[in-house]
């Protein structure tokens, strides 16, 4: 096992009327900027939830944060929180509420000039505003963590950063504001999940049992969960396992003292800012192509996973893999999430920019950085 250090500042507040607690996690003097999605919790009552907890406090409000979310949107939050003299940013959302939410706090106070270079150029996040959440969709685990991404569509890009100084405060996590989640949006947080565990899991073995196993934990109660869900999408014990799922598969735990792949999200990424696809839609696609590609580097822990996680037990190593390979495929569209670039009606030509862009900013990816521009390109043929 590689050396590590395990910090996560993040306190949860989870279960059903959670979202009464905001009053006892924000102090009475926070000046608060509360950013929001497209609507949804204004139909689901989250946010009259959210308003009556907070009942007498200054709050602004930014909406519209999309999927995706926009540095554009992001520098126009910025200004309102100068403008309103905030010091607390509380997102309301899912995981992309909480990106913008995280990207906005550390612009806020970042003293290296344009915003914009923590993200291209990597510079260092120093200090950021506190952020503080209220979850109403699984899947990123961005309300454990200290990262984010976001998009810029005049420039085509979708790039990540990271910074402890960005892990939430606090994160409330209520399963019955997730009850009304469309099929489509439960199956791209099992899908996100999944992938973020397959990152830190599906590398090489460093002797970390535990890890594997706590890995390997998350990924087999996804897939109960997720034929539980498809047979009564109201169910609040399965919608509270797929949601603690998801924080756990990206909270830094599964990932202590472990090599990480991360090729697969850095590819979907490319492919979302390319195609605007959902980015659980790009993951499925990407991720049984980097596994194929990487058979034989990958190939004992592939192994490992078909029988641990799918029970498949042939003789043969070679069989077991490509059993595990196509498993993964045929659960990612058990859930409805396709697995194919064709299947969106996108060619590969289309995508060849994203092994350009990617290995522009990274010369190899990968855990054995094996991955350059050839072997990207091979990867988005065995997705086509």
């Amino acid at each position: 096992m590689r050396n590590f250090t395990y910090h996560n500042p993040t306190k949860i507040v989870f279960g059903k009327g959670t979202i009464a607690e905001l009053k006892n996690l924000i102090p009475e003097d926070r000046r608060i900027l509360m950013m929001t999605g497209g609507g949804s919790i204004r139909k689901n009552g989250v946010h009259d939830q959210v308003m009556e907890a907070l009942k007498g406090r200054p709050v602004a409000e930014y909406s519209g944060i999309d999927p995706n979310p926009e540095y554009e949107k992001c520098m126009d939050a910025m200004r309102l929180a100068k403008k309103e003299k905030i010091d607390l940013i509380l997102s309301v959302g899912g995981g992309s509420v909480l990106d913008a939410a995280k990207f906005t706090a550390a612009a806020l106070t970042f003293k290296g000039g344009d915003p914009w270079d923590i993200l291209e150029k990597g510079n260092e996040v120093a200090s950021a505003l506190p952020v503080g959440c209220v979850l109403t969709l699984p899947a990123t685990g961005s309300e454990s963590n200290g990262n984010a991404v976001i998009s810029r569509r005049a420039a085509g890009r979708k790039l990540a950063f990271s910074s402890i100084h960005v892990f939430p405060r606090f994160s409330i996590l209520d399963p019955a504001t997730t009850v009304m989640l469309s099929e489509r949006q439960t199956a791209n947080g099992i899908v996100d999940a999944f992938v973020h565990v397959m990152e830190q899991y599906m590398t090489y073995d460093v002797n970390a049992p535990l890890q594997d196993r706590q890995a390997e934990a998350v990924l087999l109660t996804l897939i109960e969960e997720a034929s539980r869900i498809k047979e009564d999408p109201r169910n609040y014990e399965t919608r509270a396992n797929l949601m603690w799922c998801a924080t756990q598969a990206l909270n830094t735990l599964i990932g202590c003292g472990v090599p990480h792949d991360w090729t697969t999200h850095m590819i979907g990424h490319e492919i979302t800012a390319l195609h605007g696809l959902d980015h659980a839609q790009t993951l499925a696609i990407v991720l049984p192509a980097v596994f194929k590609h990487q058979r034989v580097q990958k190939g004992k822990k592939l192994v490992q996973y078909a029988r641990r996680v799918w029970g498949i037990e042939h003789r043969d190593d070679e069989r077991t893999l490509e059993a595990g390979i196509r498993k993964t495929e045929e659960f990612f569209r058990s859930t409805g999430v396709k697995t194919r670039l064709k299947d969106y009606h996108i060619s590969l030509e289309s995508c060849l920019p994203a092994a350009k862009s990617i290995t522009a900013r990274n010369a190899k990816i990968g855990e054995h950085r094996d991955i350059g521009r050839k072997e990207i390109e091979a990867i988005l043929k065995l997705a086509e």
